[in-house]
């Protein structure tokens, strides 16, 4: 198959859905599938272009088998609301013309990445004139991840949003997500059932695996081995809500004190973070760099619990993908999230795999992870369900198998 794959985030970004795009189109190609990716430069989830790419120029290059063409982008210094839909906008423009240049190339399948929207259609456009299918693959439900997070509060704003989402998405001849309530979220929007597909995130449960072998992050960092860490490593953005982590560790500094916050990664909001924790005086609060993913194993199996944190309003509309990670090492994780969204249906599904806390609750993520800590003693700091889960249901192979499968029955009557 000729694949063409238009979403903003690509390799070598190591976090995110650029990590997963790429994953998934590296596998493609090596598959034997001619493979294609019209996407931005590097820059997520610093927000600053990478030193080795500019942002206002098209390139095209190989990576790991698959051909990359690079569009202009404008990355805002601050993401607010309004930057955001600038920077969108602006890939959504400069990538224009390469798409309709692919027409000619003339690819079995379009594959939008969402977010963002703003890139749905052109691939549609793309997918019509050259004869494709149109496939449209949402990582997170970009307009109501906007409103749940009270950018904007305009009711006849949102509803006209989510119709013009939904009209758009209806039609593409697939539409798949992450997650069982973000593909009854694609019910509730009409799009048929035929055309929808579950198409998770996954985890290569080979490579991130309980007690690897690898860098000591606590020797290089200088952490006790008498300390318990609770670490966050991901993106550290707006959604995640994570002044909730801060209010939760300065509760619990003195009367937990061997308990270390262990904040890893980059982000739009980790410079805020930073300067309150040094405002607050806070010596239980330690902010480390984004790391390789070749070190990943070792920086997941060193903590005593994970935190996936976001903000209520968050845990239906997008899928945090460190959950998977965190799943894969045995970790024990402590989720924020309430019990009827997809993530507190997850954790009450499979008792033991993780913990659910309240959102944007300080005190209650505080005595949570005194209590998860208390009761994790004597598991050798392996949670033995949540890697059984792993390697069940989000296997790196069994999941792209499956969605290859769905691919070859998508496109078998292409153009016959």
């Amino acid at each position: 198959m000729k694949i063409l794959i238009h979403g903003i985030n690509y390799a070598p970004e190591q976090i995110g859905i650029g990590k997963y795009t790429g994953e998934m189109a590296t596998w493609l190609a090596q598959e034997g599938h001619i493979v294609r990716v019209v996407t931005a430069p590097p820059y997520y989830p610093d927000w600053r272009i990478r030193r080795d790419y500019k942002a206002w120029e098209y390139r095209r290059e190989r990576i790991n088998g698959v051909d990359v063409f690079r569009c202009p982008l404008w990355v805002p210094r601050s993401p607010s609301g309004i930057t955001r839909i600038i920077h969108l906008v602006s890939f959504a423009f400069f990538s224009f013309p390469i798409m309709m240049r692919h027409i000619v190339w003339r690819p079995d399948v379009v594959l939008a990445i969402e977010p963002p929207l703003f890139n749905v259609p052109q691939a549609w456009l793309t997918a019509r004139l050259s004869g494709a299918k149109a496939w449209l693959h949402i990582q997170d439900f970009e307009v109501a991840a906007f409103f749940g997070l009270g950018f904007s509060s305009a009711s006849a704003l949102k509803r006209m949003a989510v119709a013009i989402e939904a009209w758009m998405m209806r039609r593409f001849d697939r539409v798949s997500s992450i997650s069982k309530s973000m593909t009854q979220r694609l019910a509730r929007l009409r799009i048929p059932g035929e055309r929808v597909f579950l198409f998770p995130n996954w985890v290569d449960t080979d490579h991130i695996c309980p007690r690897p072998k690898g860098r000591n992050f606590r020797v290089e960092w200088d952490l006790d081995e008498s300390r318990k860490i609770a670490l966050y490593a991901g993106n550290m953005g707006n959604k995640q809500g994570l002044e909730t982590v801060l209010d939760a560790a300065e509760k619990m500094a003195v009367t937990y004190p061997d308990v270390i916050f262990l904040l890893v990664g980059e982000g739009a909001a980790k410079a805020g973070l930073e300067e309150q924790a040094r405002d607050r005086g806070m010596r239980n609060v330690l902010f480390k760099p984004l790391q390789p993913l070749a070190d990943l194993p070792a920086l997941l199996a060193m903590a005593d619990l994970h935190l996936v944190v976001q903000k209520r309003g968050a845990a239906d509309a997008v899928m945090p993908s460190k959950l998977t990670g965190i799943l894969s090492a045995g970790g024990q994780a402590l989720i924020t999230a309430d019990p009827e969204t997809e993530l507190g249906r997850l954790v009450q599904d499979n008792r033991g795999i993780a913990f659910l806390v309240e959102p944007e609750n300080a005190s209650a993520l505080a005595e949570a992870i005194a209590h998860v800590l208390a009761s994790s003693k004597g598991t050798n700091g392996v949670n033995s369900l949540a890697r059984a889960y792993a390697e069940k249901h989000l296997g790196i192979k069994a999941v792209l198998n499956n969605f290859e499968r769905e691919l070859l029955k998508l496109t078998s009557n292409v153009r016959l």
